[in-house]
């Protein structure tokens, strides 16, 4: 089922968001690449940020999201156009660098992606990606109970979404196509403020579907009212913030010259 993206409730924690962004592009080791692509970028704000760290490289920002393109820096140097990573996966050219902060995740199946992304790699160079490894935690499972129960599941059935692999599985997927595979998993600890801090985060990503899915007003809102109630419990306000552990996946990947 499809859905649309808000790039202003996205970036409500940007700050948080963007962190595991330039982690993973810390280990990209490349000094003056001229192709760079960013494979889900949506509202390209930490895109731009590539222009600093290779300033004569050209860049792209790809992703599915019209609204998400639409709020994308102009006049920033990059280029930004919506499109599939599907698509772009089967179409000729090859990159110097290629990234994908937090976006394989909504793709079903896509450790069998991999194999036609480290195609359009050029030799040398670098295929950098990071995913939410948290799918298990309240956050998650909370709305996925909540989404199965009988005045809810009749419209939740084919919803989107996301999840993710173990960082073995993807060295086993990338190693064997010749590539120097670095993967790793980190555990950041997100320090939000108000009560409902984790319902405001997840509306922003992982349960924006399930919501958008709702077929009236009256649905959505019964829905989100209790996911705010269950989510409160989960991850109270200690006194000084809610604390929201976030697991992420991350791998950086150098194909043979």
């Amino acid at each position: 089922m499809d859905h649309t993206w808000d790039p202003r409730q996205y970036l409500a924690y940007s700050d948080q968001r963007g962190r595991p962004f330039f982690d993973l592009l810390r280990r990209v080791r490349v000094e003056s690449p001229r192709e760079v692509v960013d494979l889900g970028c949506g509202p390209g704000n930490l895109t731009v940020a590539l222009t600093e760290v290779w300033p004569t490289a050209r860049i792209a920002g790809i992703d599915d999201s019209a609204e998400m393109i639409g709020a994308a820096p102009a006049d920033s140097g990059v280029s930004f156009e919506v499109g599939d990573l599907r698509d772009w996966a089967t179409q000729p050219g090859q990159v110097d660098v290629l990234l994908s902060n937090a976006t394989l995740q909504w793709i079903p199946d896509h450790l069998e992606l991999l194999d036609p992304l480290v195609g359009r790699v050029a030799p040398g160079g670098w295929f950098a990606f990071q995913v939410p490894g948290n799918f298990a935690a309240p956050s998650h499972a909370i709305r996925a109970e909540l989404a199965a129960e009988p005045r809810f599941a009749p419209h939740l059935g084919d919803v989107a979404v996301p999840s993710s692999h173990d960082p073995v599985d993807y060295y086993r997927r990338l190693a064997p196509l010749g590539l120097e595979v670095d993967a790793w998993e980190t555990t950041y600890l997100h320090v939000l403020q108000g009560q409902d801090a984790v319902f405001d985060w997840v509306c922003g990503t992982g349960a924006r579907p399930t919501l958008q899915a709702l077929p009236d007003e009256g649905t959505r809102e019964a829905f989100a009212q209790e996911l705010r109630i269950r989510l409160r419990e989960a991850y109270p306000d200690e006194g000084n913030g809610v604390l929201l552990p976030f697991r992420r996946i991350f791998v950086v990947a150098q194909k043979a010259a």
